[in-house]
């Protein structure tokens, strides 16, 4: 099994998509009794400590939750590992590949801070009765389990609890803000953490804590970043710590944060999010009837997709009707199937329909709206279609009025907050130009 041991040595069998790795976990998990399965539990007594890492990895990976008892008596015997991350892989070991029985009876038979804090924070579900443990981080993570699905009457208690325990928790147990953060969103008490994240701010002990959980709370609620973004700039610091200059930068994508603060963060330096932007491509080509229908004219009737369709349909409906196979063309382009191209042809759509086709097409784009791959081009085009598009307000106003972030996904979470706010910001402007556009009607009636 040389090429096994070269593979686990030089790192590629931790590496995503690369032969070896497939190679293994696919051997793995063909026949767990296999060569390959065989010698990885040997090596995870190898003198390397790289090695026993890389092996703890491997088959955690490959054991897909299912229990393997081999997996989980080598994880046991690695949790006295002397280094620190064989013992935190081990334990996610254990906790994978035995019975949380097992899990527990070692977390209750060890006296290392470190594993003891692995082994509890991977019982997810199964550690709240842990609270009187002699180790802060245990207690913390039961606590925060017990929180979780506690009535409101014990809220009180588990809340002085976890924040007498927090400093000390954070000896041996990383993001105790978001965590935190995460029960208190899923119980919905937004006011309860601004006023904690105050508490922990104003302690320098607790400081990166209360800025992790500030962190947490912007990417939770929208209203976070205008209520903690002067918190964070008053206890900065003039060395600014990076879990401070992470949620000073989370906090700095609400543009309505930085509306109303805009003076307050002037002179701190922390890095702002690179703003997204759309790729500009080739200057847009004007057209006239006469073009816009030579192309339209090599397109077939069935047309999926159209470069310049608001320009093209644009020059053709301003001189006139449409023939009946433009018109079946943009039809295609609207109703076939959702996306930027539906989007975009909806107002012309309603141009050449007349009012007639609003309820459909309000109905087609409002569900849309906030989708993060394509809302922002339906709040464009109901933007387009002006006061005729009123009867999309509620939708857009209640995307508006949300107090938490649209769930989006993107790979971090700053870019899924960013992605929260781009969807709002085309909602605001769509509702702008709407009621702006029946203002200027109302007042040009007679």
């Amino acid at each position: 099994m040389k090429w096994l041991d070269e593979a686990v040595s030089a790192g590629h069998a931790a590496t995503a998509s690369h032969p070896a790795r497939i190679a293994i976990l696919d051997a793995i998990r063909a026949d767990r009794t296999g060569p390959v399965p065989v010698r990885l539990l040997q090596l995870s007594r190898a003198d390397d400590a790289f090695v026993r890492r890389e092996v703890m990895d491997l088959l955690s990976s490959s054991g897909a939750g299912h229990p393997w008892p081999e997996a989980a008596e080598v994880a046991l015997a690695r949790l006295t590992d002397p280094d620190d991350e064989v013992r935190r892989r081990a334990a996610y070991l254990v906790v994978r590949s035995g019975s949380s029985d097992v899990a527990l009876r070692a977390l209750d038979e060890l006296t290392e801070p470190v594993v003891r804090t692995a082994l509890a924070e991977w019982l997810r579900g199964s550690v709240a009765h842990l609270q009187g443990d002699s180790l802060a981080s245990v207690r913390f993570l039961a606590r925060l389990e017990a929180l979780s699905v506690a009535p409101r009457q014990q809220w009180l208690p588990l809340d002085r609890a976890l924040l007498a325990d927090a400093r000390e928790a954070s000896r041996h147990l990383d993001g105790i803000g978001w965590r935190w953060g995460r029960v208190l969103y899923g119980l919905g008490r937004e006011r309860h953490v601004y006023v904690l994240v105050a508490r922990l701010l104003a302690d320098p002990a607790t400081r990166d804590i209360g800025a992790g959980l500030a962190r947490e709370a912007c990417h939770d609620w929208r209203a976070a970043p205008v209520e903690l973004l002067p918190l964070l700039v008053r206890h900065c610091g003039r060395d600014i710590s990076p879990a401070m200059t992470k949620a000073l930068t989370t906090a700095s994508l609400s543009e309505a944060a930085m509306h109303t603060h805009r003076a307050l963060v002037a002179e701190v330096p922390f890095p702002r999010y690179p703003k997204a932007r759309r790729p500009s491509g080739r200057p847009t080509p004007s057209y006239d009837s006469t073009t816009a229908a030579a192309v339209l004219e090599a397109k077939p009737v069935g047309i999926g997709r159209l470069l310049q369709a608001p320009e093209i349909f644009g020059a053709l409906l301003e001189a006139g009707p449409l023939t009946f196979r433009q018109a079946a063309q943009l039809y295609n382009l609207t109703f076939q199937r959702p996306g930027r191209m539906q989007a975009m042809c909806a107002p012309l759509w309603l141009r050449h329909a007349g009012p007639t086709a609003l309820p459909r097409l309000v109905d087609l784009m409002t569900p849309h709206l906030g989708d993060y791959g394509i809302g922002e081009y339906y709040s464009e085009g109901l933007a387009r279609m002006g006061r005729h598009a009123l009867p999309a307000l509620p939708s857009l106003t209640a995307l508006i009025d949300r107090r938490t972030r649209l769930p989006v996904n993107d790979s971090t979470r700053d870019g899924e907050t960013m992605l929260d706010e781009r969807l709002l910001a085309a909602a605001i402007n769509a509702r702008r130009a709407i009621l702006a556009a029946s203002h200027v009607a109302g007042a040009e009636t007679p």
